[in-house]
């Protein structure tokens, strides 16, 4: 059966922890900063993107969920710590520290489905700086791989105009990096996902045909169309395109008859096919037989076929490479820490002026200016507490505090969000063009001014 959609599967349920999904780096500055005296100074880090990818006027935010669940599976176990202290990465005294870790701080984010310009903060991690420097390489991996795939599926999305689409890229890709892909497509409006762990854990609708190799199989394509509707009824997708294409379509409408549910294209010319395929079916009188068609689609693809009599696209490889922009490019980075170990030491900002990546420091809130007709025309990110103006939106949301989760949601409520994000862009967002940022990030000393 089916999970509802949103209904989460721990990690640890899998037999999977993460304390280990880290870099060495984050627990040599660990154990100098225990060694110092520094460690348990309250600090604040950062995520945010410098820049979008060449061409790219937004970016999407996915993969809170999957940090969230990987943060409470975050602890150091009998086999990490002998792991560790066997290898002389960390000392006893550290290992001991590492037995102990739970992260107490607090997180705030964008939430799932929301929109990021360049220099937003996608997520703030306050705690101690031992603490919050562990979940470094956790939070980028997750949220850099899953981000970048949210942000190239929206724009499929948006170029397919509303015909459904399918994800499919679980093979041209890591076997979990697929599943997370899944999660993130569906989160940006793909109908359905080939992948089942993603049906399982995530509750992604899931949809298969077949392949090639079950036509070859059999003595015919007759034979092999005769078996998948004995097997699936006449709903089902037929592949068309292994022999001959007008011919397979014959057989598939005289063997199921004019409600046969569709037809898969995965080669050649997708939109002169189609145009055929399309014409073919109406003079055998399915008028309501979908098309259906693959074979290496990315964006620019499904909007070169907006006119054809497409129904429904597979999209697998450029989805699951974030077509052509793999990483969101996202940085965790310190921009204040305490003075001293106490709870009332006084925070100061602190930034790198390092040549070409520089930071601006101080705890950073956000808010999206909304103009009277409800488009967005602003990125307002401040040093100080956010005094949103009536149309004005604030972008942080609480999604841990004290170490517990507060901001867990239902996949869905992601999903919608994004449809109500996408309505609020300037027209010039969806435009895959070559182009700058779909609105400006301007950054306010203080407060926003409403």
């Amino acid at each position: 059966m089916v999970p509802s959609r949103g209904r989460r599967v721990p990690l640890v349920d899998l037999g999977v922890g993460t304390a280990l999904l880290t870099d060495q780096y984050e627990l040599t500055m660990l154990q100098a900063a225990l060694s110092s005296g520094t460690a348990d100074r309250r600090a604040v880090f950062e995520v945010f993107a410098r820049q979008l990818p060449p061409g790219r006027r937004y970016g999407v935010v996915a993969g809170t969920g999957r940090l969230l669940d990987a943060i409470e599976s975050f602890t150091f176990a009998g086999p990490e710590l002998e792991f560790l202290t066997s290898r002389g990465v960390v000392n006893e005294a550290t290992a001991q520290w590492l037995e102990k870790y739970r992260f107490s701080g607090d997180i705030w984010g964008y939430p799932e489905g929301e929109c990021y310009f360049p220099d937003s903060p996608l997520l703030v991690v306050e705690g101690t700086f031992a603490e919050a420097v562990l979940l470094e390489t956790l939070a980028l991996s997750i949220l850099n791989h899953d981000c970048a795939i949210a942000s190239a599926s929206s724009r499929m999305v948006q170029a397919a105009q509303g015909r459904p689409l399918i994800e499919m890229g679980s093979r041209r890709t890591h076997e979990m990096a697929a599943v997370a892909a899944a999660r993130a497509a569906h989160i940006t409006g793909f109908a359905t996902t080939s992948n089942l762990e993603a049906g399982r854990r995530y509750g992604v609708p899931t949809a298969g045909t077949s392949a090639h190799s079950f036509t070859l199989l059999h003595d015919s394509e007759r034979h092999a169309f005769r078996a998948q509707l004995e097997a699936f009824g006449e709903s089902t997708t037929l592949l068309v395109d292994t022999y001959d294409v007008e011919r397979a379509v014959r057989t598939a409408v005289e063997l199921a008859g004019p409600s046969l549910g569709a037809v898969r294209i995965d080669s050649g010319d997708l939109g002169v096919m189609a145009r055929q395929v399309r014409a073919q079916l109406d003079s055998l009188g399915a008028h309501d037989t979908r098309i259906v068609v693959t074979g290496d689609l990315d964006e620019y693809g499904i909007a070169a076929l907006a006119a054809a009599p497409v129904d429904g696209y597979g999209v697998g490889t450029s989805l699951v490479t974030g077509s052509g922009a793999p990483t969101a490019s996202l940085v965790y980075k310190l921009v204040a820490r305490a003075d001293g170990p106490d709870d009332d030491a006084p925070m100061r900002p602190v930034a790198k002026r390092s040549t070409g990546k520089p930071t601006r420091g101080g705890r950073k809130s956000a808010v999206r200016r909304v103009d009277g007709h409800g488009t967005a025309y602003a990125e307002i990110v401040s040093t100080g507490e956010p005094t949103p103006g009536p149309r004005d939106r604030v972008l942080h949301v609480p999604l841990m505090r004290a170490g517990t989760v507060v901001g867990r949601e239902p996949l869905d409520a992601a999903r919608e969000r994004h449809e109500r994000v996408i309505r609020e862009l300037p027209p010039t967002a969806l435009q895959l063009s070559n182009g700058s940022a779909a609105i400006p990030t301007e950054f306010v000393e203080g407060g926003p001014r409403p």
